[in-house]
């Protein structure tokens, strides 16, 4: 298997989001002591073409033996570096509400690279406690925080009509990264990466889909 020595590699956002389904099936082969694996294999598990999967796998210049198929504990690591997984990267919690606890308090995450160090809200009543061993600050503080900690990536878990002020104020601090649990779509400068994940937009799929098959 070839070495992908580029980690800079910009994907088509497709690409990434296979990506991490590919991890998750052949970190549950390595598990089970399994050394090679097919993209025939993985297509039928995963219900992906076997032509995407090598398509995708071939961005990172990675390739299997003829009718051997890919290594799987090399495609674990070299799929886990890309990805950010084995990296370690530090994060904040902005609006620790319930559902801003539950990521706190979700040391899963961490098997993914990420770390919530920190969160921050407006409410007296959890200020200067710890929600799932982590400590909860004014936001009034964040500026001044990030300064000291150089913290990037911000995870927004607050009202939908306070999302975009609290967008601004995370750029002003200094983050870089956003990951969006709101429903708005927040605007930001160019430099500022963005992911929104809303599941009230998985909920109207959902519902959606559903009613489509009940009709």
């Amino acid at each position: 298997m070839a070495k992908n020595n580029e980690n800079r590699i910009i994907l088509p956002e497709p690409t990434i989001r296979r990506l991490p389904w590919y991890l998750s099936y052949v970190r549950m082969l390595d598990r089970m002591g399994v050394e090679y694996v097919s993209s025939t294999q993985i297509s039928k598990e995963l219900n992906v073409q076997s032509s995407q999967i090598a398509k995708d796998l071939s961005f990172l210049n990675i390739r299997g033996k003829t009718r051997i198929g890919y290594e799987v504990s090399s495609l674990v690591h070299e799929l886990a570096d890309f990805l950010g997984f084995n990296q370690h990267h530090d994060a904040v919690v902005i609006g620790t509400g319930s559902l801003g606890t539950a990521l706190m308090q979700d040391h899963g995450l961490e098997h993914y690279g990420l770390n919530i160090v920190a969160g921050f809200d407006v409410r007296d009543e959890v200020i200067g406690k710890q929600l799932g061993g982590v400590p909860v600050y004014d936001i009034a503080h964040l500026a001044a925080w990030q300064r000291e900690h150089g913290v990037s990536i911000a995870i927004l878990t607050v009202p939908v009509e306070r999302a975009q002020q609290t967008a601004d104020l995370a750029i002003a601090s200094g983050m870089t990264a956003l990951w969006n649990f709101t429903p708005y779509r927040i605007k930001a400068p160019e430099h500022v990466v963005i992911a929104n994940t809303s599941i009230y937009a998985h909920l109207a799929i959902i519902y959606n889909r559903m009613q489509g098959q009940t009709s």
